[in-house]
């Protein structure tokens, strides 16, 4: 499935390949909270980094995100609109052919996931009450499952 982005102020725009558009995944961490969450969570979509194209790459600025644990920065690079602070995506070069667009940047209908799941509860603020439902997923941390597996689960490859 093709996915169209932008960011709030409409100078960043991305394309980009996703067998993977289902926003399924919500993160209850501190970093997404701050960095890009409007409910204490944001949610990440899986696309195939060969496939982006972006328009307005010079309004783009990079935040790496200091370890909870204390031990450094964090591999994971998340892209902003450095005039409007939009959440973009995040890219690490652990996986390098993988990008991590944010679904809340998507401008393209995104389908309605069967289930969600809800990671890092441990992290999440008092003053969040996540919506869970019967069918959801719930994880004090990060699940084995990867937003891959969690996919074909389902049979919902684009």
């Amino acid at each position: 499935m093709k996915l169209e982005g932008s960011c709030h102020c409409r100078k960043v725009n991305f394309q980009i390949d996703s067998k993977h558009p289902y926003p399924f995944n919500l993160c209850y961490c501190s970093i997404c909270m701050k960095t890009a969450g409007g409910g204490g969570y944001a949610i990440n979509l899986g696309g195939d980094f060969s496939s982006l194209k972006v328009s307005g790459g010079r309004s783009i600025s990079i935040y790496k995100a200091t370890r909870s644990n204390g031990t450094g920065l964090s591999e994971c690079e998340r892209r902003f609109c450095k005039h409007c602070g939009s959440a973009l995506w995040v890219w690490d070069k652990r996986w390098p052919m993988l990008i991590h667009p944010f679904a809340s940047a998507i401008d393209t209908p995104l389908p309605l996931p069967p289930s969600r799941t809800h990671l890092m509860l441990s992290s999440k603020q008092d003053w969040v009450e996540p919506e869970i439902r019967e069918l959801d997923w719930k994880f004090e941390e990060y699940p084995l499952e990867s937003i891959e597996e969690w996919h074909k689960k389902y049979d919902l490859e684009k």
